[in-house]
């Protein structure tokens, strides 16, 4: 059986995900103040562990 790569990245978030949302919200980019402020605090907000539960529930039996 191969070995599972434990440090594979299964989703990311990228500064163009965040461009999109801003100029969607904003009407513009973020200035690279700006995206630090986001970097630090986005993973703050997202419910990670929960997402994970989700998907184990719904799929696998």
């Amino acid at each position: 059986m191969k070995a599972i790569n434990q440090d594979k990245v299964i989703y990311q978030l990228t500064i163009e995900d965040l461009q999109k949302v801003a100029t969607e919200i904003l009407e513009r980019n973020l200035t690279e103040n700006e995206l630090k402020l986001i970097e630090d605090k986005i993973s703050d907000n997202i419910d990670w562990y929960g997402a994970i539960e989700n998907r184990i529930l719904q799929n696998i039996k």
